[in-house]
């Protein structure tokens, strides 16, 4: 076992010293990072990981099931090179379905697992400042699920839960759900893949979010169930697909990660976009109007308490510096000298991971309570999507720190005093 570290796909070029651009079929992010971890990116541990097309192909697609009385003995689970999933219905009885070879495919598998099968190592998303945070029980599954990649037509990138493991078998136990329908079987995973196919364009800002579904091992898609880990398993929804669209999110209950197609990245901002931007807020030379000094929104996310560090009046959207002006000693809360409204202030800084963008445009809005600037229509999409939470919860979270939103809105449009001269 490694930790994650060392990629079996960043190594994959072809061995021939020429580094062909390879066709990029998407990028999984996930939510609750602005544009690396905290430790920092490392090999399969990242927090968003690009899929490629493949030197060769490396799907596999369903062959033939037979029913065997002990699973753990069976040819296909003690054949290593041989892709199989087995179905456990009772001590005595299991269904196994062998895959095969798919030239047409190529699959990528995501989990908490650092074994070689697993090419996005994905640990639980603890909201806020991550520096020092541990989990003390990971709810994701080891392999907790797979995409395979139609290599002919890349926008066909469907997604399955559960993922093989180092011995290329997948165990589905006594105790979770399966079912068998006329002579296919099919099951769920513990804590289930979720999926959210937007409702329209996720690039362009006019999308909205779409409802909560469960995706099955084979790959169907159902209803929610009544909590997490309910035994029975939700209605089938046969007017959705398993199809990642631009914009799907994917939840395996402990991380969520955003789909982004190679296409829609097109019309996305790119980090030096974004960068651009705050450069030209800058340019502006915005003030401080207590202290009257100039106020610069840092590139980097960790810069310490500046001088010139903005904050930001989240009951208002006064943009100012760093002072002791109107201060609540009970609560900590401060007075705006522009409005005198009395509320939280938090620092202001830039939302950096360009994936999370719906479109292209100047960061005149921050969340709230965590003061991560983006463009008003970015802020108000987030601000409106439920992301799972618990057993059968729902929440609006930051994408860019994961923090639950606060307020009426989750948001507050930014007013800075600036291009004073």
């Amino acid at each position: 076992s490694t930790d994650g570290t060392e990629s079996p796909i960043l190594a994959e070029d072809g061995g021939d010293g020429h580094d062909k651009p390879r066709l990029r079929y998407g990028e999984l992010v996930i939510l609750g990072y602005n544009g690396y971890l905290p430790q920092g990116d490392r090999g399969r541990r990242r927090s968003k990981f690009v899929l490629h097309k493949r030197t060769e192909a490396s799907g596999v697609k369903r062959s033939k099931h037979y029913i065997v009385q002990s699973p753990q003995t069976s040819k296909a689970i003690l054949d290593a090179n041989q892709h199989s999933i087995s179905y456990t219905l009772s001590r005595s009885q299991a269904v196994i379905v062998e895959y095969k070879e798919d030239m047409e495919t190529d699959m990528f598998q995501v989990g908490r697992s650092s074994e070689s099968p697993i090419d996005f190592v994905v640990m639980d998303t603890l909201p806020g400042d991550k520096k020092d945070a541990k989990v003390m029980q990971s709810t994701i599954s080891r392999f907790a699920c797979r995409i395979l990649v139609n290599r002919c037509e890349p926008a066909k990138a469907r997604i399955f839960a559960a993922g093989f493991d180092s011995s290329r078998n997948i165990f589905l136990g006594e105790k979770a759900t399966k079912w068998q329908d006329n002579v296919e079987i099919d099951g769920l995973t513990t804590n289930g893949v979720l999926i959210m196919h937007p409702k329209g364009s996720f690039c362009g800002g006019s999308a909205k979010c779409g409802l909560w579904r469960e995706c099955s091992v084979g790959g169907d898609v159902f209803s929610l169930r009544e909590s997490r880990s309910a035994q029975q398993k939700g209605q089938p929804v046969y007017d959705e697909c398993n199809i990642l669209q631009d914009g799907t999110l994917i939840d395996l209950c402990g991380a969520t990660l955003l789909w982004r197609s190679a296409e829609g990245l097109q019309h996305s901002p790119t980090k030096h976009d974004l960068e651009k931007l705050i450069d030209a807020i800058n340019a502006g030379r915005p003030q401080c109007p207590v202290g009257l000094n100039t106020l610069v929104i840092p590139r980097k996310v960790n810069i310490g308490d500046q001088i010139n560090q903005p904050y930001v009046y989240l009951n208002c959207g006064h943009v100012q510096g760093h002072h002791d002006w109107g201060q609540d000693e009970n609560t900590g809360a401060r007075r705006c000298p522009m409005c005198l409204e009395l509320g939280p202030v938090v620092t202001l800084c830039m939302g950096l991971e360009p994936a999370f963008y719906v479109d292209v445009g100047a960061p005149t809005f921050a969340f709230n309570p965590c003061g991560h600037m983006a463009t008003e229509k970015t802020v108000k999409y987030w601000a409106n999507v439920e992301i799972p939470h618990g057993t059968n919860g729902f929440q609006a979270v930051c994408p860019f720190c994961a923090t639950p939103l606060d307020g009426a809105t989750g948001y507050i449009k930014l007013i800075f005093q600036d291009n004073l001269d």
